[in-house]
């Protein structure tokens, strides 16, 4: 279970005034490419979860991640998802984005494809079928303060750009509390995010 607090950032100038001042805690940038699937008849997002493929910095790709994601609730800028990630070879994932059926001879070698085709499609050898859904780029900035790691993300859509801040923690409302002070203090506007990345991206909107 991945327990998250979720701020989101209202527009680019409070967004740089943020980068700003986290700037002394910086420690690292990722340029994630965020590439989801679904089964050609819905099999996950039937049941609340989705298969994505994330590819970290622009070429060369330094790494590649295929994750899948369940039961997501989001509720007062705390997310809860049962999440199970695994590292996969680049080139591999690639050529899944490129041709969506690859995803089911990954099956053979990858955790968690054997065990999307074991829960989701009934363990069946035949018939297994994989539809891309697109993705979106996020510039991920990555802080270490006040021990917590702190994520401001800028996630591009064809629609928009959405400013967020992520904090993975087992004491959410803790870190929820000492985050929202930080950005009171240096007259950062926020809300609670209300949506997952992936539901705004589905939706099509900002919200």
């Amino acid at each position: 279970m991945e327990i998250e607090v979720k701020i989101r950032i209202p527009n680019y100038e409070n967004y740089k005034t943020l980068i700003s001042v986290f700037a002394p805690f910086h420690v690292k940038t990722h340029n994630q490419h965020n590439n989801f699937f679904d089964g050609v008849s819905g099999e996950l997002s039937d049941r609340r979860a989705v298969l994505r493929i994330r590819f970290y910095n622009d070429p060369p790709v330094t790494k590649c991640i295929i994750c899948l994601k369940a039961k997501a609730l989001l509720v007062n800028g705390v997310s809860r998802v049962e999440e199970d990630e695994e590292e996969i070879d680049p080139g591999v994932g690639q050529e899944c984005v490129s041709d969506p059926t690859r995803l089911v001879d990954l099956a053979e070698s990858s955790r968690i494809m054997k065990r999307v085709k074991d829960e989701f499609f009934g363990g069946k050898k035949d018939g297994l079928g994989f539809k891309g859904l697109g993705g979106f780029k996020n510039l991920r900035n990555v802080y270490e303060w006040k021990g917590l790691v702190i994520e401001v993300d800028e996630s591009s859509y064809e629609f928009g750009t959405l400013y967020e801040i992520e904090c993975e923690s087992s004491e959410p409302e803790k870190a929820k509390e000492l985050i929202e002070e930080f950005l009171k203090k240096n007259g950062v506007e926020y809300s609670d995010s209300v949506a997952s990345k992936f539901a705004i991206f589905r939706a099509g909107k900002l919200p």
